[in-house]
């Protein structure tokens, strides 16, 4: 899977780009511009965005609008940042940036991009007994946790499946593993689906 890094400063696109190949991915290019950006990713064809909300001549949005629907991409940016913000086929992290959680969001990222390559998207008429369960079971952990009602929990899990590009029931998954894991993580994890 190719990557394209791209930060308005040169010095910050190369140490995203330093984390991401320490860690076992291709990097492919690290631009300073949308432009630039938008280039590279019409020489690859497909692959996966890492960049920051502000570019030096657009924002994310432009670039997410002009990309090929081949490309996902990963926005950084501060907490305060995306208040008000509708995330369409996109993924965010809020900066300050944690490695940690860099590299889990871009391996997720590619390896849900892989998956669905493999797949060439074909689908099933009807939903397995186990997959329905999956989906009772996410929908549950968000009314109990979100106050939810069953529709409004339902929608939630299709927007953030269109929001992130992954399946339905790979959203649920998601969410039974972040959300309702229990784990010492989960208030933080919980932010990412708010």
């Amino acid at each position: 899977m190719q990557i394209i890094v791209a930060f308005p400063k040169m010095e910050n696109a190369k140490s995203i780009k330093n984390i991401l190949v320490k860690h076992g991915f291709h990097v492919g290019a690290v631009c300073i511009t949308g432009d630039q950006t938008l280039q590279h990713a019409d020489i690859l064809g497909e692959g996966l965005v890492v960049c920051t909300a502000r570019l030096r001549d657009m924002m994310w949005r432009q670039l997410r609008e002009y990309l090929p629907s081949t490309f996902e991409m990963i926005v950084l940016a501060s907490g305060d940042f995306w208040e008000g913000e509708e995330m369409e086929q996109v993924t965010r992290l809020a900066m300050p940036l944690k490695v940690h959680e860099l590299i889990g969001m871009t391996e997720m990222v590619t390896a849900s991009m892989e998956k669905r390559k493999r797949q060439k998207k074909f689908r099933r008429g009807e939903r397995s007994q186990e997959e329905e369960e999956v989906l009772r079971s996410a929908k549950q952990i968000l009314m109990k946790r979100k106050s939810m009602t069953e529709e409004e929990a339902h929608r939630y899990i299709q927007k953030c499946s269109m929001d992130t590009g992954r399946g339905l029931l790979e959203t649920a998954r998601m969410i039974q593993s972040m959300i309702g894991g229990g784990s010492d993580d989960s208030e933080h994890d919980r932010g990412r689906f708010r």
